[in-house]
């Protein structure tokens, strides 16, 4: 199995530090408001990289952290007049939920970034101790860039270009620092913000300090894989490894970058307004995940008809497993079953390429192929079965539920429904096709089938 490294730039052979495990850590969000398509991204995409692990018998350790400090969060307690840990607690819910909906496995932790401030206490006091921190006059603890001299090997810049960019806010100016590339591991409390008590000041911790103390406590020294969303290459990551010793393309919207001023900002709730959200991963799944991914409608409804053929698919399969007869199977059926094989090993060859799973999505779409093509009402329970089970377990590898939801339709068209059914038993059959015609412009199209009248939206 090859993965990229971005360190390297390079894909290399994955090889566990304990043979049989990952350890895994994935920079969650920052808990200020509902999760929006970008934050979505990664969850996806990284919760794929998991499941496949686990499919291959790998015993994954999965952290993901939620940030519950933040100037962000402060900004959007005071606005409503409420404590920050009111704002975190209410937003790490709802994140919950939006992930539970697009079939993200819970985390094997999700620790919270209050809950770990005496071992960032702890890693801050090391730092100082050793020379690579230090303290201004006002309390503020900066870490000192030019003492780690591999700074820069993540994302590949030198100090001279690294003057800008910077997540940090620049609490006290520039004027206090050493260095102007030095950044906030520890900084003093405003006036109305939540603080803890430290040896340098009353105050609270900087960004990047709380994912090097989270890793390190729940998955020790060193880790398997550290991933989270390509914005966060820099600082963020390269801050990491020099306070300790991955990576996400951007989606856009409609070919330009997502941002509220533009008016093309989605929440994962927005939405869940307008699709089901295994269409929206679908969608992500669709590109590679260090591509950029271009998020539009006409490219939503592509993945909302790519996903129905599949679940289609997988419904006519378990209607013929429970007509079919329990013979052994032809050898017509041998052969096609060695092409099964076949598409399985192309969707693994795909996944152990830095988890392709542009490629994964195109090996079960040759295999919804073959089931449509090869099986029916003369096929043996053995190859339904054999098709059923493929497309099946190489979907839940990807998270993709495969089981249709039942719909409940409003009680007018239930209504309309069984009138039609009525007038086709009075032999009304004018009346029936006048029905069936005001069904399908409200969208719903009916089906007539030997086992009765079934139904599916447009």
């Amino acid at each position: 199995m090859k993965i990229f490294n971005t360190l390297t730039r390079r894909k290399e052979e994955f090889v566990p530090l304990t043979p049989g495990q990952v350890k895994m850590y994935v920079c969650g969000p920052t808990v200020y408001n509902l999760i929006h398509i970008g934050n979505a991204r990664p969850m996806i995409v990284f919760d794929t990289v998991r499941r496949y692990f686990e499919y291959k018998g790998y015993d994954v350790q999965y952290v993901s952290n939620f940030t519950d400090v933040d100037d962000k969060i402060i900004k959007k307690a005071n606005e409503e007049g409420v404590d920050a840990e009111v704002i975190s607690k209410r937003y790490i819910e709802e994140c919950k939920k939006d992930m539970a909906a697009l079939n993200v496995k819970p985390a094997t932790v999700n620790p919270q970034a209050t809950q770990e401030i005496q071992g960032m206490l702890t890693m801050i006091q090391t730092l100082i101790d050793k020379g690579h921190a230090y303290v201004a006059d006002d309390g503020t603890v900066y870490f000192k860039v030019k003492s780690f001299k591999e700074y820069g090997k993540l994302s590949h810049k030198n100090l001279d270009e690294l003057q800008s960019g910077f997540r940090e806010l620049k609490v006290s100016g520039e004027e206090v620092k050493e260095d102007p590339n030095d950044f906030v591991l520890w900084k003093p409390k405003k006036e109305g913000e939540p603080y803890w008590e430290s040896p340098w000041c009353q105050g609270r911790p900087g960004w990047h300090i709380e994912c090097s103390v989270m890793a390190k406590h729940y998955l020790g020294d060193q880790i398997d894989i550290h991933a989270g969303g390509e914005d966060l290459i820099f600082p963020h990551h390269e801050n990491e490894i020099a306070q300790s010793e991955c990576a996400n393309g951007f989606l856009n919207i409609d070919n330009k970058k997502m941002s509220k001023s533009l008016g093309n900002f989605f929440t994962v709730r927005d939405i869940a307004e307008k699709y089901d959200l295994q269409v929206l991963r679908f969608f992500m799944l669709s590109a590679h995940y260090r591509s950029p991914i271009n998020f539009s409608a006409e490219l939503m409804e592509a993945s909302k008809n790519g996903l129905e053929r599949i679940i289609t698919a997988v419904d006519r399969l378990k209607e013929l497993d429970a007509k079919a007869e329990g013979a052994a199977e032809t050898c017509a059926e041998q052969e096609k079953m060695v092409e099964v094989q076949k598409l399985r090993e192309k969707y693994e060859a795909a996944m152990e390429d830095d988890f392709n799973t542009a490629d994964a999505v195109s090996a079960i779409f040759e295999l919804v192929k073959l089931a449509n093509s090869t099986a029916d009402a003369s096929s043996t329970k053995s190859y339904i079965s054999c098709l059923l089970k493929e497309i099946e377990q190489l979907c839940d590898v990807l998270g993709i539920i495969t089981k249709r939801k039942a719909e409940v339709l409003d009680s007018e068209i239930e209504e309309m429904i069984a009138a039609r059914q009525q007038a086709r038993k009075d032999r009304n059959f004018a009346l029936a096709d006048e029905i069936r015609g005001k069904l399908l412009d409200m969208g719903i199209v009916l089906e007539d089938t030997r086992e009765g009248v079934k139904w599916k939206r447009a």
